[in-house]
């Protein structure tokens, strides 16, 4: 698996970068409001809010914006009225492509994901067309630089872990969604630095391209990432270090 990566290992780089420059706290804020506003205001009883406050703090989110955005949700302080929505589609090559958006206005954003699609050689489909070809898994990464592989491997499994995967960069660590916790836990046990964890939707299957056409499909996902009331994409495409330098080369 050397040179290849889940497409969520590098929507976290790309949100790190993000977050630099203070794009991302929008983003954070809603999932937190939305989280708090389905389940509560105690991330105890609330896991959806615990997992979004989890990623500000890794985003280095302001508590006060955190704490803000949750008592929006709760109704203590006036807020948007937020609704999610998941479109589905196809990118170049017929990748699968889910995309989970916040939005306080579903016809502009709707008409706006689907200009989006097309412009980058994509369509969006009816609801369910692609969604049976993912399932949610607790996903974590580690900066493969840094331990030796068996050690991260050993201590993942202690933790409930089913399986990791080096893309050179990085492992990238599955499980169940309820193990998530455990497993940072016991790389923190191994003292092993967790470079991101969150339960997200992952394909039960890759689909290889070449490398332009990959590229194409990069495209469209980075785009979609870039919409401010994009939450989360998923997609199975195989991204290679081809198709990464494909895209920076053009």
């Amino acid at each position: 698996m050397s040179g290849h990566s889940h497409w969520a290992t590098i929507k976290h780089k790309k949100g790190a970068a993000d977050a630099k420059k203070g794009k991302m706290f929008s983003k954070l804020a809603k999932g937190l409001t939305i989280a708090a506003r389905d389940g509560g205001s105690d991330p105890d009883s609330n896991l959806a809010l615990k997992y979004a406050i989890d990623r500000a703090r890794a985003a280095n989110m302001p508590r006060d914006n955190i704490e803000r955005a949750i008592k929006k949700g709760t109704g203590e302080i006036e807020g948007v009225n937020y609704e999610e929505v998941t479109y589905e589609g196809y990118g170049a090559g017929g990748v699968a492509i889910m995309v989970r958006v916040v939005t306080d206005n579903r016809n502009r954003t709707s008409g706006e994901m689907k200009k989006l699609f097309e412009r980058h050689g994509g369509s969006i489909g009816r609801t369910g067309c692609v969604a049976w070809q993912f399932h949610t898994r607790a996903f974590v990464t580690v900066d493969a630089a840094k331990y030796e592989e068996d050690k991260v491997l050993e201590a993942a499994l202690d933790g409930g872990a089913e399986d990791l995967a080096s893309t050179g960069e990085t492992y990238e660590i599955t499980g169940p969604v309820e193990s998530l916790g455990a497993i940072r836990k016991a790389l923190a046990a191994a003292s092993i630095e967790v470079a991101s964890a969150e339960v997200t939707s992952l394909p039960s299957a890759r689909v290889e391209l070449d490398a332009a056409t990959g590229q194409k499909a990069l495209a469209l996902l980075s785009a979609l990432e870039d919409h401010d009331d994009v939450e989360s994409t998923t997609t199975n495409l195989d991204v290679t270090d081809e198709m990464m330098s494909a895209g920076e080369g053009g």
